[in-house]
């Protein structure tokens, strides 16, 4: 290849082309990180459109260990830098958004990160003669890498098949200004924390405001899936119940028709009374539904495969497109891992997510190993080794049952000898829990995740007599809803995992040795085998 080939290129200087190009460039690999505006973050100099991040940025927790504190601060990228933590950004639990955009420029400069500003891919294809994608920008200038990470974000909206929906207001273009509704009868389509946001920023000026969306709301709080609405913006949930001229519509929005005086007549379905169809007048109709990922500047030969209703790209578990080798994604644009589940679609969670395929990128193209550390193969050592990671990890924490620690029996030991006596094993640390431990394993394996319990958004959490177990009881720590640790052993030859659960805990601190280090030394003792 030419030497001006880089080893990586990433599109989008946001929160994940930050952080990616913060690994690449500690780890010394060419590359450059284009981005289509002046600054890093662009997003956040639009949104959320009322400037209050949902992301909390808890400074104060009591602890001094930087990777407790993370599982608190959900804006903070990962380094070294002490200096470059969000916390010292903003005093407020949900900081306003220009904090966001400030944060990330400091940081690109701080970390001297390669970005080229004024760079927006408008093409990207795949040279025939080398495979090294070729992303061309809105200035004819062209770049070539062996490989592309797409850190773009969600960039297009994503609006619904609804016949004059074109008519209404979106969230990225109405106005913030609520006295532009003063009087004014307003629906909302869409039942998101954008939607929501939306809609407490009218209850003072409004006359009606309604919300619809086919199905019911999902509270954040019962659902553990902070992308659903979350209590700071709720407001409008009081005013609907307690009879305050607002209401929740549920069911489908089948047509928007403006009228010749620029009012609307918006006929709904109603999903709770017998499908019951009503034409209704509207003065505003404000579209927040959401965004999707843009594949429009890729050239056929390696437009990457979409997944959820073309929302997304479909990535494996290593990060890269379904279908197109070489091609990776980072972000936000990577919640189709867990989509409406966990943590990839924000900072909190993504920036693991970003750790994780960086090491995967040092570990196919740069035979670099996977992080790791010997241990004895031992009931007690390894036991004493799971404790000491769940009560501190902050990834394995805010990426809850997508990444996971790997034990790996029967490694072989940093002198390339096969280990042997009472055995030794190797610690690793986030790996995408369906991805394939990158060391031998002949003895077979343990996963460490922490996770909900399968059933915890049926139930209510402030309902004390539902779904609770004594935190003592070790023996049904199975039953538990909430976070805990899961230790799967995984037998040579692909049998089914053995499970253990370690039981929830108030305070997430599991250190019993009654309740929760010994049953767990127990489950070592039946699956560790001498060498």
């Amino acid at each position: 290849m030419p030497d001006n080939t880089l080893d990586y290129l990433v599109i989008g200087a946001g929160p994940a082309g930050l952080q990616l190009g913060y690994f690449l460039t500690r780890s010394g690999r060419s590359h450059l990180i284009l981005e289509a505006g002046p600054t890093p973050g662009m997003f956040f100099q639009t949104f959320p459109r009322h400037r209050t991040l949902i992301s909390i940025n808890k400074k104060y927790t009591g602890y001094d260990d930087p990777e407790l504190n993370l599982r608190m601060d959900w804006n903070s990228l990962l380094s070294d830098d002490p200096d470059l933590l969000f916390t010292r950004y903003s005093d407020r639990y949900f900081p306003h958004a220009d904090d966001m955009v400030r944060y990330l420029g400091d940081f690109a400069r701080a970390c001297d990160l390669p970005v080229v500003y004024d760079a927006r891919a408008v093409q990207i294809d795949r040279a025939g003669d080398t495979g090294a994608f070729q992303v061309t920008d809105q200035h004819g200038r062209t770049y070539e890498a062996r490989r592309l990470v797409v850190a773009t974000g969600v960039t297009q909206p994503n609006i619904p098949d609804i016949p004059g929906i074109e008519t209404a207001d979106g969230y990225g273009t109405a106005s913030v200004d609520p006295a532009d509704y003063i009087n004014q009868r307003v629906l909302i389509i869409g039942k998101g924390n954008s939607a929501f946001e939306t809609a407490d920023n009218l209850i003072e000026t409004a006359a009606v405001i309604h919300v619809a969306g086919p199905n019911s709301i999902r509270m954040a709080w019962r659902t553990h899936y902070v992308g659903h609405l979350r209590a700071i913006n709720n407001g409008l949930l009081d005013t609907y119940q307690l009879k305050s001229q607002n209401a929740l519509l549920d069911g489908d929005v089948k047509r928007v028709d403006q009228q010749a005086d620029g009012t609307y007549l918006v006929t709904v379905s109603f999903a709770r009374a017998n499908e019951v169809t009503k034409d209704i007048p509207y003065d505003r109709v404000i579209v927040c539904t959401g965004f999707r990922f843009d594949s429009s500047i890729f050239e056929a030969g390696c437009r990457p495969a979409l997944t959820i209703q073309d929302r997304f790209p479909a990535v494996t578990p290593a990060y890269e497109s379904a279908d197109v080798p070489d091609l990776y994604f980072a972000g936000t644009i990577t919640q189709s891992r867990d989509f409406k589940r966990g943590t990839s679609g924000f900072i909190h969670g993504f920036r693991y997510g970003v750790r994780a395929l960086h090491r995967i990128l040092e570990h196919r193209y740069h035979d670099s190993a996977w992080p790791s550390r010997e241990l004895p193969a031992t009931p007690e050592a390894l036991a004493a080794a799971v404790i000491e990671r769940v009560n501190r990890t902050s990834a394995l924490w805010q990426q809850f049952g997508l990444l996971g620690d790997v034990i790996a029996l029967d490694g072989q030991r940093s002198d390339g000898q096969r280990s042997d006596g009472q055995g030794e094993a190797r610690y690793l640390e986030e790996l995408p829990v369906d991805l394939d431990p990158p060391v031998p394993h002949d003895g077979g394996c343990f996963r460490i995740t922490l996770e909900y319990g399968p059933e915890h958004d049926q139930v209510d959490p402030f309902d004390i007599g539902v779904g609770r177990i004594r935190q003592s009881d070790a023996a049904r720590a199975a039953e538990g809803h909430y976070l805990h640790p899961v230790v799967r052993y995984y037998p040579p030859g692909g049998a089914p995992p053995v499970v253990h659960h370690i039981t929830e805990n108030l305070e997430n601190e599991w250190t019993s040795q009654e309740v929760h280090v010994e049953p767990l030394r127990v489950f070592f003792a039946r699956h560790v085998q001498p060498a």
